[in-house]
């Protein structure tokens, strides 16, 4: 593919094909520019398996609002879309309909709020409001949900990487395993999610971070087949890479030749007044490997030396190595806090992958139209209820208990405002037999999180740096219940809706069952 086709497959074409046939249904019905509302969420958590997640982390954002600003229908896209034929070859789409995409096929009418990246979210909350004219705000459908869905994914793994492995260095290792230029996304989405670096040259250049990275076992094996060994491949390493000296040990068998080769090149370093950087293991018990490294590299007089562990690492894998390093690293003489301070951890393939749920159930629905000079709300109806969306123009708040901790995402109608209410009837989504009250008295703080960074197709929203998006998500997850942050079986967050939400919610349910 050259860069003209990736453009054309990059671009405005970026959608599902029924998108554009309902916006000629709009177009044929003179429904295309009237004013509608999109709500985009998310129904559950990702569930890995044996291991649910208990927040998610937003992330995608930066990448769609850039894609939204140079996304358009160009000369060569209405061709192609005037050359798609029907089962009896005649043309799918009119000529009149075509002419108003190109005259009109931008993002410029759309308006858009959205929680900021980085922000702790939950499930059935809108990351992202969309408002415009219903041809555009629909085709963005496949776009927008593609842009942000993976992103949140990949974001919330790290997060809990992050967690489990505390101040230990992250690093992101996912380029070979990615799906496609997708790993470009989850490298991007790893760091705000809690990685510290990224193997990834390229993002980490586009992103302004070093990238980071070590040497593979092939380079043994290239020294081994040409009749030398580890212990030449490792000193050649040294010499090149005298500065920043990090030796894989495992390629032979670690501890018998890896490990004592690694020292004697270090040694040779520190008589030339260089200190090495550490040693990596990428096989067998990362636990026990860890430990009886610390203790021959303690021995050896480089007590300081950091030790990288990888291979098939998540977020349960990290917090067992470090719960057996404290287990049993002290019958070998190693002190467990020093030896935990050394690690880091090189995640690849179950980070960028998100193993064990590999999509976000992110959705996009819409919830009012503009008729005249008012919003009528719009719902879907569901044989469950907890996938019937909310309908209507609404905003979003965050309440924090007594104690400064998030207790409830609140959804309310435009017009509400909880900070004047004396106490807050919280209702269940979809769950009538739940609700619970909230005095201000037991409030510390009610925060808005929708912020607006589309006016009219105008950018007006600062783009914050990467930094500043995991500085905010770790405020937030510290501000979690340790309950509802915890690794297994976390509690439930409160999702909650106001009292006149929830009866306007439930009224057009009732309106609309009683229509069918």
């Amino acid at each position: 593919m050259d860069d003209s086709q990736q453009r054309i497959a990059e671009g405005i074409l970026f959608t599902d094909m029924y998108q554009i046939t309902m916006a000629q249904l709009y177009f044929r019905m003179g429904l295309h520019e009237k004013d509608v509302l999109f709500d985009h969420f998310f129904r559950s958590y990702p569930d890995y398996g044996h291991h649910k997640a208990g927040y998610c982390v937003n992330a995608g954002l930066e990448w769609l609002l850039t894609w939204m600003q140079s996304a358009h229908f160009s000369t060569e896209d209405i061709d192609y879309l005037r050359a798609q034929t029907g089962r009896t070859g005649k043309p799918i789409f009119d000529e009149d309909f075509l002419a108003w995409l190109a005259a009109h096929g931008n993002f410029d009418g759309i308006t858009m709020y959205a929680i900021p990246e980085g922000r702790v979210v939950h499930p059935h909350v809108p990351l992202t409001v969309v408002q415009g004219p219903l041809i555009m705000a629909q085709i963005l459908e496949s776009s927008l949900l593609n842009h942000l869905n993976y992103q949140t994914l990949i974001a919330t793994k790290a997060a809990r990487m992050r967690q489990s492995a505390r101040s230990s260095l992250l690093l992101e290792f996912g380029v070979r395993r990615g799906q496609g230029m997708g790993a470009n996304a989850g490298a991007r989405a790893a760091l705000i999610g809690g990685a510290d670096f990224t193997s990834n040259v390229g993002i980490s250049r586009v992103l302004g971070y070093p990238p980071q990275g070590t040497h593979a076992h092939s380079m043994v094996q290239v020294f081994m087949a040409l009749g030398m060994g580890e212990l030449e491949a490792f000193r050649a390493y040294a010499d090149v890479y005298s500065d920043n000296c990090l030796l894989l040990v495992d390629t032979i068998d670690t501890l018998k030749s890896g490990i004592p080769n690694a020292i004697s090149v270090f040694e040779d370093l520190r008589r030339k007044g260089y200190e090495p950087v550490g040693i990596r293991l990428d096989s067998g018990d990362l636990a026990y490997l860890s430990i009886q490294a610390a203790r021959m590299l303690d021995d050896a007089g480089f007590p300081d030396t950091s030790i990288v562990l990888s291979n098939n690492l998540d977020e349960l894998v990290i917090w067992q190595i470090l719960t057996q390093i404290r287990d049993e690293a002290p019958r070998w003489g190693v002190e467990p806090d020093h030896l935990i301070k050394r690690l880091a951890f090189g995640v690849g393939t179950r980070l960028v992958t998100s193993w064990g749920e590999p999509a976000l159930g992110g959705v996009y629905k819409l919830v009012a139209v503009r008729d005249a000079d008012r919003w009528v709300p719009a719902i879907k109806l569901s044989e469950s209820s907890a996938k019937t969306p909310t309908p209507g123009q609404k905003r979003v708040w965050r309440v924090y208990d007594r104690r400064g901790t998030a207790t409830a995402d609140l959804l309310t109608l435009e017009e509400e405002d909880p900070l004047t209410m004396p106490e807050i009837v919280l209702h269940h989504p979809s769950d009538h037999t739940k609700c619970r009250t909230l005095k201000q008295v037991d409030i510390s703080e009610i925060e808005p999180l929708l912020v607006k960074t589309l006016d009219q197709g105008r950018l007006v929203y600062d783009l914050p740096s990467i930094e500043a998006m995991r500085d905010q998500r770790q405020l937030d997850v510290d501000r979690l219940d340790p309950g509802v942050r915890r690794l297994l079986n976390p509690h439930i967050y409160h999702v909650s809706l106001t009292e006149t939400l929830w009866k306007l919610k439930n009224d057009l349910i009732v309106s609309v069952a009683a229509r069918t």
